[in-house]
């Protein structure tokens, strides 16, 4: 059985390597403006900010040669649009960023400074870009799988709980992507008899009372595609919904961390690394608009029989043996 143990990622700046590159010949460090959509109390983002940092390490950066600017916004869009306008004045070489609803921030603020992204869905089709092999402007990264894994994660919910009947999207309807996910949804909801409903989740007052009417009646399970406030608010929803008996599966193994039934999803942490690599190659002279954007290399799918115990449902041993991580 292939199984990942968990990592303990402190938060806060990681260390940086002590590695050897030349400066800029004014010897000035280069400057990476970070914009990360959560709170900087974050453990888990801040690994993956970690990761990003000490890959950069390992493609040739120090502290000597390399600085970081952080804003750590929340899922607050006012903050994250002037935490956008403030990096954007500092003039950085690059700026790295996560989240599709930053994506149209910062591009409000520049169409000149080289950004990389994570995390970002379909690219291409909220125009964002023009092309995915050949980005053009000053915009590339790592984007999320297409909108079928939601199909996916469907498929799961029906394997783990087979008495689901009823299937709720569950989302904050001011992301982009909303409707292409619902449109996915749909589609796998009726290829497995289930009865589809959305439920909006703009923050977190939503989460307790939304939960409670779908639970009134039985046989409901719930889905989630990746979706910032459902993160930030991660241990709010998976909380509530153990509380209401709902099999849920979700697109970010750190649901499942937090006490959630099952998750199917990129390696986030891994895609972190991947744009670290991208930054490396901008700060190298290559042009954004000619690095193609990626899509994740690295999928993950984490069970918990400590939750499907408490919710009386049985993992297929299947499952269990092809999970890259089981918590017991």
């Amino acid at each position: 059985m292939r199984r990942r143990q968990f990592v303990a990622l402190l938060g806060g700046a990681a260390a940086w390597p002590f590695a050897a590159l030349a400066q800029k010949p004014d010897g000035q460090r280069r400057l990476i403006a970070v914009l990360m959509p959560y709170p900087d109390t974050d453990a888990e983002v801040r690994g993956r900010v970690a990761a990003f940092r000490e890959e950069l390490g390992r493609l040739g950066w120090s502290g000597d040669t390399l600085r970081m600017e952080e804003r750590w916004s929340t899922d607050n869009l006012e903050r994250v649009r002037a935490d956008a306008a403030e990096l954007v004045r500092l003039g950085p070489d690059v700026i790295f960023f996560t989240g599709g609803r930053v994506a149209r921030i910062i591009q409000e603020r520049t169409r000149s400074i080289p950004t990389v992204f994570v995390g970002v869905s379909d690219p291409l089709g909220q125009g964002l870009v023009p092309s995915l092999a050949r980005p053009g402007g000053n915009l590339t990264g790592i984007a999320l799988p297409p909108y079928s894994i939601t199909a996916k994660l469907v498929e799961i919910l029906k394997q783990i709980a087979p008495h689901v009947t009823r299937a709720a999207l569950v989302c904050n309807p001011a992301n982009p992507s909303t409707p292409f996910h619902w449109k996915e949804f749909e589609t796998a909801a009726a290829a497995f008899s289930l009865t589809p409903s959305l439920i909006p989740i703009s923050d977190e007052a939503d989460i307790g009372t939304r939960f409670e009417a779908f639970a009134r009646q039985p046989d409901g399970g719930l889905v989630f595609p990746s979706d910032l406030t459902i993160l930030a608010h991660r241990k709010t929803v998976t909380a509530i919904a153990a509380r209401h008996g709902l099999p849920a599966i979700y697109s970010d193994r750190v649901m499942v961390a937090t006490g959630g039934l099952a998750s199917y999803s990129a390696d986030r942490t891994e895609m972190f690394r991947q744009g670290a690599t991208y930054v490396d190659r901008i700060l190298h002279g290559e042009q954004p608009g000619d690095l193609p954007v990626q899509q994740p290399t690295k999928f993950e799918f984490v069970v918990n029989l400590k939750a499907a115990k408490a919710l009386g449902l049985e993992v297929p041993y299947t499952f269990i043996v092809q999970a890259d991580e089981v918590i017991e």
